[in-house]
C-alpha cells in the first residue's frame, strides 16, 4: 500500500516537475491524493519487490530507461540511468534483451501497429507471459509517468516549453476487418459496445488466492479477460486500478464528461478503437453533447481533432493531444486558452491525468490483444 504520509507534492512525479510546497497546484496534488500515491506505490511495485523470474531489476530499470530515452523525457531518462547503474547496469545484449528493446519500442512509439506474432516473438527470445505483462506494465507505466511530469512541470511553471507546435492529429488505427479469433472487428472508431480478446492467456481463477479473489470481485474484474490478463500481475493491478478510480471518480474538479473526453481525445491519438468507444459513449452520456462526441470519433487518421468543437471542448482536445503525443508536445500555447477560460489548477491537474492513465491504458489494450464486434 502507498504511504499515506507523504505528501503529494513529494512523490517522485512532483519532485521532479518542481512542484513547490504549499502551491495551487502542491494543494490540487492533495486534493488527489488516493490517485497520486497509488500511482507512486505502482512504481514501488513495478521496480522494488524481488521477482527475478519475470524480470532483473536491471531489466526493469533498462526498460524503464529505454521508454524515457523515446519519450525524449531528460527528467525520467536521468532518473532512470542512475537507478540502472544502481542495479550493476544494463543486461546481457542477448537475444532476450534484443527482442525486449524492440518491444519496448513498438510499445512507445507504435503500439496500433502491435500484432499477436509480437508477443509470440518474446516467447520464442524466452520471456513468459508473466514476464511479458510486467514488461508491458513498465512500459506502460513509464509513459504515463512521462505524460504526468510533463503536465505537472508545465503546470508549475518549472518547464514551461513554448508550445504551439503542429496540432496533434488523429492517428492510425487496426482496419483488418476480423480479430485473430475470427470474429469480426471494428474498423473505425464507434460508442458501440464492443468486446475483447487477449493475445495471451488470461489468468485462471482457480489460481487466484482468497484475496486476489476478493480484490479482482471488488473491483469487478473477475468476469474480463483483459483484467484477468492484468491479473498476472496482481500488485500492480491493484494499485493502477485505484489510480485509475483516484483520477475519474473524484469529486471537484474537471467534470467526468470532460475527464471521458479527455481520454476519448488520448485514444484518438494512439488508435485504441476500444478504449475510445468506452469513453465517448460516457463523455456524450454525461454532457449530453453526442453530435460533438461523434464528431471526435470521426475525424480520420491525420485529421483536426478540434475542428467544429465548441471553444471549451477545442481548448481541451488540443491539450490532450499535445501532451499524449510522443514525445510530449505540451506547453504554455496550450495551457493558455484553457486558462482564459477559467479553468482551476484542479481542472488542469484532472485534465493531465486523464490524459497520462490513457496513455498507460492505451498500450496495454492496444498490444496484448484486439477488440472484437458483439454479436
Amino acid at each position: 500500500m502507498p504511504d499515506p504520509t507523504v505528501p503529494s507534492h513529494e512523490t517522485l512525479a512532483a519532485r521532479l516537475a518542481g512542484v513547490a510546497a504549499g502551491s495551487p497546484l502542491a494543494e490540487a496534488l492533495a486534493m488527489r491524493a488516493d490517485a497520486n500515491l497509488h500511482a507512486e506505490a505502482s512504481a514501488q511495485v513495478l521496480f522494488e519487490r524481488v521477482d527475478t523470474q519475470r524480470l532483473s531489476h536491471a531489466e526493469r530499470f533498462g526498460i524503464a530507461l529505454a521508454t524515457a530515452d523515446l519519450h525524449a523525457d531528460i527528467r525520467l531518462s536521468a532518473h532512470y540511468g542512475e537507478r540502472l547503474a544502481q542495479a550493476g547496469g544494463p543486461p546481457p545484449e542477448d537475444a532476450r534483451w534484443t527482442a525486449a528493446l524492440r518491444h519496448v519500442r513498438l510499445l512507445v512509439v507504435e503500439p496500433v501497429r502491435a500484432a499477436a506474432t509480437d508477443l509470440r516473438a518474446l516467447e520464442t527470445a524466452g520471456w513468459s507471459a508473466d514476464a511479458i505483462l510486467t514488461l508491458s506494465q513498465v512500459v506502460a507505466y513509464v509513459s504515463f509517468q512521462s505524460r504526468f511530469v510533463a503536465g505537472l512541470a508545465l503546470l508549475a511553471d518549472t518547464a514551461a516549453a513554448a508550445g504551439g507546435e503542429p496540432p496533434v492529429p488523429a492517428g492510425v488505427w487496426h482496419t483488418q476487418p476480423t480479430a485473430l479469433s475470427g470474429r469480426p472487428a471494428p474498423t473505425a472508431f464507434t460508442r458501440d459496445e464492443l468486446g475483447w480478446e487477449p493475445w495471451l492467456a488470461p489468468r485462471a481463477a482457480a489460481t487466484l488466492s482468497p484475496a486476489e479473489t476478493e480484490q479482482l470481485q471488488k473491483a469487478g474484474h473477475l468476469q474480463s479477460d483483459y483484467f484477468m490478463l492484468l491479473a498476472r500481475d496482481t500488485p500492480v493491478l491493484d494499485h493502477r486500478t485505484r489510480t485509475d478510480k483516484g483520477i475519474f471518480y473524484t469529486h471537484g474538479g474537471l467534470s467526468r464528461a470532460e475527464r471521458e473526453l479527455a481520454a476519448t481525445v488520448t485514444s484518438k491519438v494512439n488508435g485504441c478503437i476500444y478504449c475510445a468507444s468506452v469513453h465517448a459513449r460516457k463523455a456524450a452520456q454525461l454532457s449530453g453533447e453526442v453530435a460533438a462526441a461523434d464528431a471526435l470519433l470521426a475525424v480520420a487518421p491525420g485529421g483536426d481533432l478540434a475542428a467544429g468543437q465548441s471553444p471549451r471542448w477545442q481548448a481541451q482536445i488540443r491539450f490532450a493531444a499535445q501532451l499524449a503525443a510522443t514525445p510530449s508536445r505540451l506547453g504554455v500555447a496550450e495551457l493558455a486558452p484553457l486558462q482564459a477560460l477559467g479553468l482551476t489548477t484542479l481542472e488542469l491537474l484532472d485534465l493531465v491525468g486523464a490524459v497520462a492513465f490513457f496513455s498507460w491504458a492505451n498500450r496495454l489494450m492496444l498490444t496484448l490483444g484486439e477488440p472484437f464486434r458483439q454479436p
